[in-house]
């Protein structure tokens, strides 16, 4: 049994569920779009599995990616071998240590993966570093939400099906809810099934973190970014007006 943040059954049962090329409310047309007319080295923060990833080396974009966990990493190696494409840097670190050889036209995190990072400094800490990996001009570009906190004692269940015929099942229970601090704490199970019979169990703790709207923009600029924008639901003419929406922050690092 583990206790961590991505391991193997959490690794099978986000490939299945968010496969390469799944957008999240239009996000990886967004991006894509986005980072169309970069020339030098991007960065994938976070990256996974390659979900977003892999749909922009498919483009044609140089895209890095840096995740904390080697079997996302690994899955997203090995989806590159099987599409025959070049396979990219992929880094193993915590972003809050980081120290890559690159600076980087862009750098991007989709899938709100920034509400991740429970300790607030901490987070500071990493929009620091990427601030210093970003070349003079390089744009941050991340997307957030609000978590649902309406429901803070219920419990979720469900099942998703290996190719090898085997079963994970999947239970997702909220155990904290911090309004003060804004985070929200959950619990996941996951149980992998063969012939009816447990032969593996993953715990893992997933904390999310939100952040007001003018509170993040206000750490982007103590920090050293400009000209920050907000945008909702990827349109960057629609400013953010419901809870319910994606909020896009993108900001400059000064030439």
């Amino acid at each position: 049994m583990s206790f961590s943040y991505y391991g193997p059954l959490c690794t099978a049962v986000y490939d299945l569920t968010k496969p390469v090329g799944h957008s999240l409310g239009g996000d990886i047309e967004f991006y894509r779009h986005y980072l169309q007319r970069c020339k030098g080295r991007i960065l994938e923060a976070m990256s996974g599995s390659g979900r977003v990833l892999i749909p922009l080396l498919e483009a044609g974009l140089k895209v890095d990616g840096i995740d904390y966990s080697m079997d996302m990493i690994n899955s997203c190696r090995s989806r590159c071998m099987e599409r025959a494409l070049p396979t990219p840097e992929l880094f193993v670190a915590d972003l809050e240590k980081l120290d890559l050889p690159y600076r980087y036209e862009a750098i991007i995190i989709p899938g709100g993966s920034l509400l991740l990072i429970q300790d607030r400094q901490a987070s500071i800490n990493v929009l620091r570093n990427l601030f210093q990996h970003l070349e003079p001009g390089g744009k941050l570009v991340f997307d957030l939400f609000l978590p649902d906190v309406t429901q803070p004692s219920s419990v979720e269940t469900s099942t998703v099906s290996l190719p090898d015929g085997d079963t994970i099942t999947v239970e997702v229970k909220n155990i904290e809810v911090n309004l003060l601090h804004q985070y929200k704490v959950s619990l996941i199970r996951y149980e992998q099934w063969h012939q009816g019979s447990l032969v593996a169990t993953e715990l893992q703790q997933l904390t999310l973190r939100w952040y007001g709207i003018e509170e993040l923009r206000l750490i982007l600029e103590h920090i050293g970014f400009s000209d920050i924008k907000v945008y909702a639901d990827f349109n960057r003419d629609q400013p953010p007006t419901q809870s319910n929406q994606k909020f896009v922050y993108e900001a400059t690092r000064r030439a």
